[in-house]
């Protein structure tokens, strides 16, 4: 098998190669490699102490962000590498100050692993979630380099748990020990005789918690909220802003306040969107030029300020519960203290069904079952802090994986 999966990562290499002449994504994922190696040898030297973190994209970002930078304030000496293999991680987060190189990770053949390696020579290699790569995994095995799994996961349906996946299973004895999320996980590890396991929990409520702490202050927003009860919808596609709009036309009171930020921020789709709201509405870009306080209804056609955004709702809505996907992020306003609402696509993600049955967010399927919602959480305030305060109790009981990890690697 493992001959079969070297002679595969070469043919996906080449036909990635012609594949990006025609997608700008995939031209990112293979110019970006390009420039690795540069990166690492221009920047990192064999006297360096190096800690490398490796993150399939931004999503695992987030959650390994807290270990980072507390191991970057404990060890300011060491050199952090931080690797990505998708340019979706890549691409935001190329300039993030604390690390000293940031790169995409190499494909995973034989030849790139061993020059990886001898490149960054890593003390200390920390892969998030998952991004099981063979190679380099037994190449991390051979020089006996500390490596460890955070905010893992595991899914019987994964290869390690098949009869075919010994060779797989193998590549993860390069693991000193996984820190996973739950005890499903923990519990399929053991199955195939890995005892080094510890339910830590998740990291990124460690990192979403955190950002509460921040100044989240963005003047813009307290102008136009005045003091009133205010709904923020994150991450909205078409199907939720058609129930959205619904509402704020039809059923609203003036007391209302509406702030949108689209997933697709596109300039003819944020229009559209414009032109079907009745109430006053105003567009971050044309802030400048209005009385913000004036108007009902907030559309955010820019990116980067949700997270803060959210600081200010009394209620929010978190989009992508109607499309294949899935619905997005909800520990973002969860930990804020407030009220969240989906659509029914939520059974991929542990939080939002850990939210609901918390009674911490409500699911809906229909116009009729939004505007019933949105009416008792804006008419009963007893009703909307008790719904906040469930969701940020999950929140602050599900804190702590960063601590446990950073004690272990302390022994």
């Amino acid at each position: 098998m493992n001959f079969l999966y070297n002679i595969l990562v070469l043919i996906v290499g080449f036909l990635l190669k012609i594949i990006a002449v025609f997608n700008k994504k995939i031209k990112l994922f293979v110019e970006g490699r390009k420039e690795t190696f540069l990166k690492l040898t221009t920047t990192i030297s064999k006297k360096d102490n190096v800690i490398w973190f490796h993150c399939a994209s931004l999503g695992e970002f987030e959650q390994g962000r807290p270990i980072l930078e507390k191991l970057k304030i404990e060890n300011p000496t060491h050199k952090i590498v931080l690797t990505f293999f998708s340019p979706s991680g890549y691409e935001v987060r190329k300039n993030y100050e604390i690390a000293d190189v940031i790169c995409y990770l190499p494909i995973d053949t034989k030849h790139k692993a061993k020059k990886f390696l001898d490149t960054v020579n890593p003390q200390l290699a920390i892969f998030v979630k998952y991004e099981f790569w063979p190679n380099i995994l037994n190449e991390l095995k051979k020089r006996e380099i500390k490596t460890i799994l955070v905010s893992g996961i595991f899914r019987n349906t994964q290869s390690f748990f098949k009869w075919y996946g010994s060779w797989m299973r193998n590549s993860l004895k390069a693991f000193e020990h996984f820190f996973v999320q739950d005890e499903n996980s923990k519990k399929l590890l053991n199955s195939i005789n890995f005892s080094n396991v510890t339910v830590s929990g998740d990291t990124r409520f460690d990192r979403v918690f955190e950002i509460t702490k921040q100044d989240n202050q963005l003047s813009f927003i307290e102008e136009f909220i005045n003091n009133k009860y205010t709904l923020v919808a994150g991450s909205t596609w078409k199907e939720d802003e058609e129930l959205l709009v619904e509402y704020i036309n039809n059923a609203a009171s003036e007391n209302e306040k509406f702030i949108i930020a689209p997933h697709n921020i596109n300039a003819e789709a944020i229009k559209k969107l414009k032109n079907l709201i009745i109430k006053k509405t105003v567009l971050f870009s044309e802030k400048e030029q209005q009385k913000l306080e004036n108007h009902q209804v907030f559309i955010i056609d820019t990116v980067g300020i949700l997270t803060k955004i959210y600081s200010y709702a009394s209620v929010a809505y978190v989009g992508g519960g109607f499309t294949k996907s899935g619905v997005h992020n909800v520990l973002e306003p969860a930990s804020y203290g407030i009220p969240i609402i989906i659509g029914p696509n939520y059974y991929k993600f542990n939080e939002a069904i850990d939210l609901v049955k918390e009674e911490a967010c409500f699911t809906i399927n229909n116009s009729k079952k939004l505007s019933v919602l949105l009416e008792k959480l804006f008419q009963f305030n007893e009703f909307r802090e008790k719904t906040g305060n469930n969701a940020l109790k999950y929140v602050i009981d599900k804190t702590g994986a960063t601590t446990k990890i950073l004690y272990y690697l302390k022994k």
